[in-house]
């Protein structure tokens, strides 16, 4: 396939211009008339395409008869299998459309079948880390492809899982691990605000006050070195993995500059991985990457400039033969993070877009 040519997405984006307007900011189409910066990043992307290419069809080969993803004590996870489908997205297919439209399909299908009646995604069985990581990484993938398909059933599905997102916001303003107004943690409340900006792009209501709070949640748990702590009720030292994620979170919430944005990509900078120098986060290493790409993509200039490159020869010396890429939380997942790292130039997927 010929990743420079984006025709099935350019499509969507041109037919699904709406709702990309719908919040300020977000990015133009991937055309031609794509501004410098976004050729030099695609530019950038050139020397990973074949590894992209053997990620994505190693994913295609793992998918499951009934459309999930996982294996050993994550198979059936709807967190992986949403994930995995946003990395197909990322590249170019859609729903039912492009090499692996039919991989998104069955993401959908299993991802609705797994959705209960209060709008609760969770697969029974499927061993899950905090059931609203999967309900939040299932949430926003159905949301990216409610905006490209227009599908009612899907719709309806899509709606009731963000009402359950808004309904058990708790008191801080935050998320954890269950649909309960309790405590809050700065990952699982990361995870719900991508999914609700997601769903507000693919034109959904989303009350204004959840996003505010959101932001005040995640603003007081960022610490003075401009890393962001765990639990703002615990307090606690900044860490890579989630201070990417919340810088994140904050310019999926709409916060494009500020303090916060500033002190919070200085302290990510100290991580630009460097040749020879082996650091890892745990079972985290993953996650942290994910959500930094999107941190510095949407930061762009010096910050995308240097990243990016050392990010991405990092990742193709650790590409295993099969195309896959691993960690503790099993391939498929780590080839899905890794993969969408690798793919933020693409610009085509609107909760990546700037």
């Amino acid at each position: 396939m010929n990743r420079k040519n984006h025709s099935p997405m350019l499509k969507v984006a041109i037919a699904s211009l709406a709702f990309v307007m719908v919040l300020p900011r977000l990015a133009g189409d991937c055309s031609a008339a794509a501004t410098d910066p976004e050729k030099a990043a695609a530019q950038m992307i050139a020397p990973a395409e074949k590894a992209i290419e053997r990620g994505l069809a190693y994913l295609a080969s793992r998918q499951h008869e009934d459309g999930s993803f996982g294996s050993g004590p994550y198979r059936g996870n709807v967190a992986i299998c949403g994930l995995v489908g946003t990395a197909f997205l990322a590249a170019g297919s859609t729903p039912g459309r492009g090499p692996y439209g039919a991989n998104i399909n069955r993401c959908l299908d299993y991802l609705l079948a797994n959705c209960e009646q209060s709008g609760y995604i969770i697969a029974p069985g499927a061993p899950s880390h905090g059931p609203m990581y999967g309900h939040g990484f299932a949430a926003m993938f159905l949301a990216e492809c409610y905006g490209m398909s227009q599908r009612a059933d899907l719709r309806e599905r899509l709606s009731k899982a963000i009402n359950l997102i808004v309904n058990c916001q708790n008191a801080e303003g935050g998320w954890r691990y269950y649909p309960q107004r309790r405590d809050a943690d700065i990952s699982v409340t990361v995870c719900q605000v991508m999914a609700l900006r997601a769903a507000r792009n693919a034109g959904l209501h989303v009350p204004k006050q959840t996003i505010d709070t959101a932001i005040q949640y995640i603003k007081k748990c960022q610490n003075p070195d401009g890393g962001f702590m765990y639990m703002l009720s615990e307090g606690g030292e900044s860490a890579f993995p989630r201070s990417a994620a919340a810088i994140t979170a904050l310019y999926g919430a709409g916060v494009y500059e500020g303090q916060e944005i500033a002190k919070g990509l200085d302290y990510l900078m100290q991580f630009v991985p460097n040749p020879g120098v082996v650091r890892r986060e745990g079972n985290y290493y993953e996650y942290g990457l994910y959500y930094a790409a999107q941190a510095f993509w949407q930061a762009g200039g010096k910050y995308w400039e240097k990243w990016y490159p050392a990010v991405r020869d990092e990742l193709l010396a650790r590409q295993r033969e099969d195309g896959s890429w691993n960690s503790g939380f099993g391939p498929e997942y780590a080839t899905a993070m890794c993969l969408m790292v690798l793919q933020m130039p693409n610009n085509c997927l609107p909760i990546f877009q700037r």
